[in-house]
């Protein structure tokens, strides 16, 4: 279920997908919502282009680290690419 910051609390969240455009945010919502897995979803942004740089608006998908690895696995068994840190 999406849930506001504040249900976590002080936990860190992970970072498990970055939607880049709406209806795949809106397939995210509905299928972790389906499969009971609380999450976060915050607005920011991103640099995207080769050549030319540019800024754009992704949705920044997280869950709580015990929800971590399930999160994942029902992303990528659903045509999803989780998110996965460059550092």
């Amino acid at each position: 279920m999406r849930r506001e910051s504040d249900f976590f609390g002080d936990n860190e969240l992970s970072l498990v997908y970055l939607a880049r455009l709406l209806r795949d945010a809106l397939k995210l919502e509905e299928l972790l919502s389906a499969s009971g897995v609380d999450y976060l979803v915050e607005t920011g942004t991103y640099t995207s282009g080769f050549l030319i740089r540019r800024e754009l608006t992704g949705a920044y998908f997280y869950v709580s680290p015990s929800d971590d690895a399930r999160a994942r696995a029902l992303l990528s068994s659903n045509g999803f690419k989780p998110y996965q840190s460059t550092s």
